[in-house]
Order: structure tokens, then C-alpha cells, then sequence
């Protein structure tokens, strides 16, 4: 029998009672992005990690710095009913097919950017994602970046009045080995690094009327890798501008996003480490007249990710990006890397 006292406390142990743990494997963890999800899976309190599948020697063999990790098969991982979740870390070409396997064997998923190479292919797992009632989250690197989010949320509640003009630079720097395995999708650069513009770009304003894709090779390598990018988004107002190259030494310290609206400004330079300065006409939303710089949260790549991705799975608060926004940024993606008629 329950004392009065112990009955009266029940609540607040049950309350304080960590959620449970949701049981992950990694289907690859080959991709540039593969190993710090890998770390930060295995680090949090949110996943118990039940094994990693990988069919490369040399990726195996780079990720023995993680420590000990249970090899599996696909085929275990797959046929694993404890298994609630997967995330899919191998290379580009094989997200789209391992999405569809894990998704028709059950699992929610995380597919790592870009989801798809073809948009029959997104459109399936989108609807069996419906279907099936499960998770799919893509990870486009930035949806939880700081700088990023308060920029977006100004727009989208007016602050910056009506938006006319974006622009976004993600260039990088890609050497020899990078380049053959880019190479073998014909948007290039724009399809690697664009991406990640494209995905801030939809969500912001949303499907855009025309898309003007620009895609060069202007590197001195021999080889087809479409290495200097741009694409225009025209929308109803306004007009978007990606600029993606992979020739830029330090390139990743001047990626940049830049919104103009008929109220002001908001300048994140660079994206990481994310940094945010509005210059507004007016004041608006919290923000003062004139040029001003935000304090930021401390910003980890990958940490926001991999946390809604497991609220999500235990049913604890939806993601905010939908299956039709994943649809909508691969549709936009793959026209943008002329990889749609």
C-alpha cells in the first residue's frame, strides 16, 4: 500500500522520468555528414544505437575512431521489428532506394540530403511515408542553424515587410576524390552544395513560378563534374539568387544568406558560425529601427536534427518540415540541377 506522501510524489517522479529511448541503426555512414550523426546518436540520451550497416572496408575502417560499434546487415537491420528507426548515411545514390526499403519494412527515417535523384522516386517515398504513417526527415544541414531559423521567422511574419530579393552563396572547395563521386549526377555542384540553399529557399517563400539553372565546368580538372553553379527562383514579388562553386579555397567561411524586403535587411554572414544582423526601416517583431546584431544560442551542426527527429518518432511533436515540403524541395532541387525535364 501507497503511503499518502509516496502517492502524492508519484506525479512528479513519473514526470521527471527521462522519455524513452528510441532504437536507431545506421543504414551507411559513408556520407560527408555520416560520422558526426553517427557520434551524436550514439552520445544521446534521446537513441540507443542497435548496430550500423556499411558495405565499405574503408568507411568501416574510418569510423573505428567512434569507438566500438555492432556490425550488422541490411537485411538485419531491416528485419528487426525492435528497430523503430534508421538513418541513411550512404552514399547519395543509394538514399532514394534504401529509403524506400526501410520505409516498406517500417521504419521512420532520416535520409540524408538530397533524398532523392529523381522526382518518381521522392514522390514514392512521400506517399509511402503517408501511407505507412512514419517519419521522414531530410537533412539539409541548416534547419536548425540559429542565424537561419530567426531570419526565416522574420520573414514569415512580415518584419522585413515584403521580401524582393534573396541571395546564397555555398561554395566549397572539392579535391580530386570528391569530385569523381559528384560528378556521376549531372546538377554537379548545384545538386551537392545547392541543395542546402534550395531547402532554406522553399521553406521560405515556397514553390517559385520559374527556375533559371546556370551549371559550368570551369575547374581545370579533367573530368564532367559541373563545378560552377547559379539558379535563378523567380517568384510572384520576388527574385532568389543561388551561387554554388566548388573551386572557392575557404569557402566555407564566406557562405552566406542575404534577404531584402521593403523593411529592411537580414544578413546572415557567414552561416557558420551562424551570425545574424538585421537593419530595419521601421521597428518590427522584437526588433529595433536600424542596423542590429543578435545574440545567438551556442549552435552545434546536426544536434537540432537529430533531437526533433526523435520527438518525432516517439510522437512527441511533429517536425517542421511535412512530407509535401521534402516533395516540394527535392521538385525544386532537381529542376534547379536540370535534373527534371
Amino acid at each position: 500500500m501507497l503511503l499518502r506522501r509516496e502517492f502524492l510524489a508519484a506525479p512528479a517522479v513519473a514526470m521527471a522520468q527521462s522519455p524513452r529511448k528510441v532504437k536507431v541503426a545506421f543504414l551507411g555512414a559513408s556520407h560527408a555528414h555520416g560520422v558526426a550523426k553517427l557520434e551524436l546518436v550514439k552520445s544521446s540520451p534521446d537513441y540507443e544505437l542497435a548496430g550500423v550497416w556499411e558495405a565499405d572496408a574503408a568507411a568501416r575502417a574510418r569510423l573505428g575512431r567512434l569507438g566500438e560499434l555492432r556490425w550488422m546487415t541490411k537485411a538485419e537491420i531491416l528485419g528487426n521489428a525492435s528497430i523503430e528507426a534508421v538513418f541513411l548515411e550512404g552514399p547519395v545514390a543509394s538514399h532514394g532506394p534504401l529509403a524506400l526499403e526501410a520505409l516498406g519494412a517500417g521504419k521512420h527515417c532520416h535520409i540524408e540530403k538530397p533524398a532523392a535523384s529523381r522526382v518518381a522516386q521522392m514522390k514514392q517515398i512521400v506517399a509511402l511515408a503517408k501511407s505507412r504513417r512514419r517519419v521522414i526527415q531530410a537533412g539539409y544541414m541548416w534547419r536548425y542553424n540559429p542565424a537561419v531559423a530567426k531570419a526565416l521567422e522574420a520573414v514569415k511574419n512580415g518584419w522585413l515587410g515584403e521580401v524582393f530579393s534573396v541571395h546564397i552563396r555555398i561554395n566549397t572547395n572539392n579535391g580530386l576524390g570528391e569530385r569523381v563521386e559528384l560528378g556521376k549526377f549531372a546538377g554537379g555542384q548545384m545538386f551537392e552544395m545547392g541543395a542546402h540553399a534550395v531547402d532554406i529557399l522553399v521553406r521560405m517563400l515556397g514553390m517559385p513560378r520559374r527556375i533559371t539553372p546556370f551549371l559550368r565546368h570551369d575547374g581545370t580538372f579533367q573530368d564532367s563534374f559541373q563545378d560552377n553553379a547559379a539558379a535563378v527562383l523567380e517568384y510572384p514579388k520576388a527574385m532568389a539568387v543561388i551561387v554554388t562553386s566548388a573551386l572557392h579555397p575557404n569557402g566555407t567561411a564566406h557562405r552566406a544568406l542575404e534577404i531584402f524586403g521593403t523593411n529592411g535587411s537580414a544578413m546572415v554572414r557567414p552561416i557558420e558560425p551562424p551570425a545574424l544582423e538585421f537593419d530595419l526601416l521601421n521597428p518590427a517583431g522584437p526588433y529595433s529601427k536600424g542596423r542590429q546584431k543578435l545574440e545567438l544560442p551556442a549552435y552545434k551542426r546536426y544536434v537540432g536534427d537529430v533531437a526533433a527527429f526523435a520527438k518525432a518518432v516517439r510522437g512527441e511533436a511533429p517536425l517542421e518540415t511535412t512530407p509535401d515540403t521534402e516533395m516540394a524541395v527535392t521538385e525544386v532541387l532537381l529542376t534547379a540541377s536540370k535534373m527534371i525535364g
